[in-house]
């Protein structure tokens, strides 16, 4: 299999502008950059990427509020407590769907399989109708539909890894069983959703697993929550593609999560979701940015990232014991759905 490692980037996402110290600014892509510019990895290629189209996005968002978003081209407003907009942050939104979807198909369509779409704002909380916690367009969401739309995908897993839970991917395919959500996240925690009996309804129904951790979790429970928990059930769900909502804010340096993840045990998460990937889907896999505010720890844990996507696996982290519980009450939530 070809290891070229795809990255989608364009500059226009910098003129999103949240505002003077808001945790979710320019910097954080300038960090990524400069860190894979300075430190290359071979094989790694960079893509800029074009605007999503409007119908795409419409996939997953209902037209009104597509409407609303753009009403605030060109200018600067307040969505919500956490949420605003300046002059160029639709069109960096257009570009970040835009970027997520080029991604995709590059993976499910080429002889690349492994891509990574650099971008902001962020997505994984912008619900159907409504911007939220950073977030305009959902643009794991808007990916996945395009795959099965276009790309003739037919299973898709989503593995979202951010501390915060991501509502609106989970709402969005809250009753669809072609469409997975396996998420990890600090609880309770913002947005308040994510409850372990959280697990979808109607033919959705054992289709979103949420494993909601307490404060200050670290590598090896991450590693033994994937390894115990995602590992058997992406192996019976089988699927053709894999997404990964690639928040860094479980960092141990990270000022909003209070989780104790490295870099180095985000590699070994990442690592994991690759050989499911090759043993499940072709080996197809595309990560989208989400969280991360401390430069450093976002950096670092994206360039460790983007190492493994090229083939290098890092040592497993020491077993972690910690997130037993948690093991056990996500099993016996889902032990009707899935062989755990």
């Amino acid at each position: 299999m070809p290891d070229d490692v795809l990255l989608f980037f364009h500059e226009a996402m910098l003129e999103h502008d949240s505002g003077a110290g808001h945790p979710e600014r320019p910097d954080r892509l300038r960090a990524i950059c400069e860190k894979l510019k300075h430190s290359p990895i071979p094989k790694v290629r960079w893509v800029e990427p074009h605007p999503a189209a409007r119908e795409l996005i419409e996939r997953v968002h209902q037209p009104a509020y597509v409407d609303q978003l753009e009403a605030f081209r060109g200018r600067s407003a307040a969505l919500d407590a956490d949420t605003t907009v300046s002059p160029g942050s639709i069109p960096a939104a257009y570009l970040a769907a835009g970027a997520a979807i080029e991604a995709v198909s590059a993976v499910g369509t080429g002889p690349v399989k492994r891509a990574f779409a650099l971008v902001r704002p962020p997505g994984h909380h912008a619900e159907a109708d409504r911007a939220m916690g950073f977030c305009l367009f959902n643009n794991v969401a808007v990916a996945a539909a395009h795959a099965r739309a276009a790309l003739g995908c037919q299973r898709i897993l989503i593995v979202d890894w951010d501390v915060h839970h991501g509502n609106g991917t989970q709402h969005i395919f809250w009753d669809r069983q072609d469409v997975m959500l396996f998420s990890t996240h600090r609880y309770p925690f913002y947005p308040g959703t994510g409850g372990v009996d959280e697990v979808g309804t109607a033919q959705g129904a054992g289709f979103t697993v949420n494993v909601p951790l307490p404060e200050g979790v670290g590598d090896g429970e991450y590693q033994a929550i994937f390894r115990e928990l995602l590992v058997p059930i992406a192996d019976d769900f089988a699927p053709d593609l894999i997404l990964v909502s690639a928040g860094f804010d479980a960092h141990r340096q990270d000022p909003l999560g209070g989780m104790a993840v490295t870099e180095d045990g985000f590699a070994s998460l990442c690592a994991t979701v690759c050989d499911l990937a090759d043993r499940c889907a072709q080996g197809r896999l595309a990560l989208v940015l989400e969280g991360g505010y401390d430069l450093t720890a976002l950096a670092d844990s994206v360039h460790a990232c983007v190492n493994v996507l090229s083939g290098w696996r890092p040592e497993p982290p020491s077993p972690g014991h910690g997130a037993a519980p948690i093991i056990e009450q996500v099993r016996d939530a889902h032990k009707r759905y899935w062989p755990l």
